[in-house]
């Protein structure tokens, strides 16, 4: 690249880096929880239909009332939520740390790519059932809103660069946060409960893309 190309490209990634930093992001942390089918669910909790305990900031998404037990070769972690509603396949979402606790090697991937997913026992009120392919570390990512990722300069799938924690002890940059736009999301960059504590954050703490 000749110098005055390189120039043009740094002060274009300058500017939109500025632009960016106008706009924050609030954090949301994800702990354990689980999707789940229907059919799943009837074997899981009976004929009881899923009750609401709070909602999200991503619409018409909640956690639930209902809990179940997940065991893994080596550990069982109790009480992991239901986030509802119901999905097109039961999926349970764990920490690196959940991990080790239970035994599995779980791949990091977006939400519903469960070719090659680590299995699990899930235990509920009423049954139970072992999943070859179910569980996931979440890839981190960011929901947008059409309107959002316009103002962020931003395309579904993108990889981002993602500043957490500014002015903390334990500020950091984290890479490869997939870009989600859809209009039926609200604005939200999501990690686990590692990843949070890595960086000393909390819900709805603001981070900037860069």
């Amino acid at each position: 690249m000749e110098p005055k190309e390189l120039v043009g490209k740094l002060t274009k990634d300058l500017e939109k880096s500025i632009k960016r930093s106008r706009h924050p992001v609030p954090i949301g942390i994800s702990n354990r929880h689980f999707h789940i089918t229907k059919e799943h669910w009837r074997v899981l909790f009976g004929d009881a239909q899923p009750r609401i305990l709070r909602n999200v900031r991503q619409p018409g998404q909640w956690a639930g009332e209902e809990t179940l037990d997940i065991e893994g070769p080596k550990g069982r972690i109790t009480k992991v939520r239901h986030l509802g509603p119901f999905r097109s396949q039961t999926q349970v979402e764990v920490s690196r740390t959940d991990a080790f606790l239970l035994g599995i090697e779980p791949p990091v991937r977006g939400s519903g790519s469960l070719a090659g997913a680590a299995p699990i026992r899930l235990k509920g009120p009423r049954g139970s059932l072992e999943l070859k392919e179910a569980v996931l570390i979440a890839q981190r990512h960011i929901h947008l809103s059409p309107e959002d990722a316009s103002k962020l300069e931003v395309a579904d799938g993108d990889l981002l660069r993602v500043r957490a924690g500014s002015g903390g002890p334990r500020e950091l940059v984290f890479e490869d946060v997939l870009a989600r736009v859809s209009d039926k999301f609200a604005l939200e960059f999501h990690v686990d409960t590692d990843e949070a504590n890595a960086a000393w954050l909390k819900n709805d703490d603001p981070v900037h893309v860069i």
